[in-house]
Formats: C-alpha cells, sequence, structure tokens
C-alpha cells in the first residue's frame, strides 16, 4: 500500500532530547510518519547545548530548526505556538515526541476535518497506554505496530480516565483564532486539559476518533513531570479561571496574549 496522502498538513513535534531513549523515541515515531504519510514533519529542539546529534539522524525531509535555550525546564507551549506561525498548510498535527497512533485511526480524523465535521480532533478515545520498556523495545525492534496491538492488554493506561494528550489534529487558522497555547502553562502537565476547556468554551466543535495511543515508554526527568510542587496547583488556579469564563471574557483573554 502506498503513503497517504497528507500534504495539506504538517506535524509540529517540540522537543528537548534529555534521554538517549527520548533520543530513540523521536528517530522511531518520525520514521513512522514519514513510512505511512506523504506529508511535512518541522522539528523544533530547544536546549542549552547543540550537539548536532539529533540533525544528523534526521530524515532529510524533516525541516529541522535548533533553538539555544539554557532553561532547565522546556517551554513546551511557546514553542508550539512559534512552530505554528512558521506553518503554511491548512491543517496542523501537533505531535508528541513518544507516540504510535495506528494509521487508520490518523486517517479517520484526517478525514473528519477535511469534511469540516470538527475544528479539532483527538485522535483516540479513552486509552493512552504506556508500553513498558520490554514492549518499547520490542516495537523498536520489529517496527511492527501488531506487537503493540496484541501487547496492549499489558500496557498501563496513563491520564485515566479521560485522556487528551499526546496528539491533536485542527485547522490551522481556527487553532489561531482559540488562542493556540497557553504560556502559562510552563514546563511539563495540564496544557492538553486547558486547551481542550478553551475549545468548549469558544464553541469550536472537538471529536475524539475511537482507538488506542501507544506512548512509548522513557525515562521521567524534570520535562516529564512537575518541575516543582507548586506547578501544579498553580495550573490548576489558571485552568479553574478559564473555567469560570464566558465566551467573551475568554476572547478578551486570548487578546491580552497576542
Amino acid at each position: 500500500m502506498g503513503k497517504i496522502n497528507l500534504n495539506d498538513f504538517t506535524f509540529l513535534i517540540p522537543l528537548r532530547i534529555d534521554t538517549v531513549n527520548r533520543l530513540e523515541n523521536t528517530l522511531v515515531t518520525i520514521e513512522y510518519i514519514l513510512s505511512n504519510f506523504d506529508t511535512q514533519v518541522s522539528v523544533l529542539e530547544a536546549s542549552g547545548r547543540n550537539t548536532g546529534l539529533l540533525s544528523k539522524l534526521l530524515p532529510q525531509e524533516v525541516n529541522y530548526v535548533f533553538i539555544e535555550d539554557m532553561d532547565t525546564v522546556f517551554h513546551r507551549t511557546r514553542y508550539i505556538n512559534q512552530m505554528v506561525k512558521l506553518v503554511d498548510n491548512d491543517y496542523i498535527i501537533v505531535w508528541d515526541t513518544d507516540i504510535i497512533i495506528p494509521v487508520n485511526q490518523l486517517n479517520q480524523s484526517v478525514d473528519v476535518l477535511r469534511k469540516k465535521e470538527a475544528d479539532f480532533v483527538t485522535p483516540y478515545k479513552g486509552k493512552f497506554l504506556d508500553t513498558s520498556e520490554a514492549l518499547r523495545d520490542l516495537y523498536i525492534q520489529t517496527r511492527d505496530i501488531e506487537v503493540l496491538k496484541i501487547h496492549q492488554g499489558k500496557m498501563k493506561a496513563l491520564y485515566t480516565p479521560d485522556p487528551v494528550g499526546g496528539a491533536f489534529l485542527a485547522h490551522r487558522q481556527t487553532y489561531i483564532a482559540s488562542g493556540m497555547e497557553n504560556e502559562k502553562f510552563y514546563g511539563w502537565g495540564r496544557e492538553d486539559g486547558d486547551r481542550v476547556n478553551r475549545w468548549n468554551i469558544l464553541e469550536y466543535k472537538h471529536q475524539h476518533v475511537e482507538g488506542i495511543l501507544y506512548h512509548l515508554t522513557h525515562e521521567r526527568g524534570v520535562n516529564s513531570t512537575f518541575h516543582s510542587p507548586n506547578q501544579d496547583s498553580r495550573k490548576m488556579t489558571e485552568i479553574h479561571r478559564s473555567i469560570a469564563m464566558s465566551k467573551d471574557e475568554l476572547l478578551e483573554e486570548i487578546k491580552k496574549w497576542e
């Protein structure tokens, strides 16, 4: 079977390579995207030191940018916003470095967007499964998604009961109108919930596609957990503040971000 035409989409992958596992996961994930889809992939690496490793290892067709960033905390929301502004295509797919989603689910998600049945699509529903180290290694050796499907019963569900992180598809202009990312979400966590809350308040159509997201496991450093004890409470305060807003109030708030 040939590659699926996603020429009107750009995959956006902002990242910081903090471990060897993260590097491997990134390369395997991008290989998965490019072997199944005819599409654009943009990678933004932000780190205190440019090792040059990632740029050497990435396929040539990937659009790669390095930004020097001395902050130990990776400000992912800011980098997503920067990437979105540089896209020419009608649609974007914001994608984490460590995930694999079955092709049929992405296909369905793309269809829903192109037919204007939704403004935003989460390409899985309910199951965000962490592979375990053994299954991650097996997938990397085989590059066969069937391995993940067969062994999903052995995986641990993360962010239950209603995960919305990992990946989403959007019409680019609608996403910009929705405020893109709230950059007050600094470091890991909670920005996915904030984003979906805003879409709902602004009366955009957000849809899930049935299926599973597979998360290739990795170590949890400062950029995969709350980086300080008060971070979670500050983020929850921001979420509750926006949930209390009307549509007009939220639109005013978004104007201030610009």
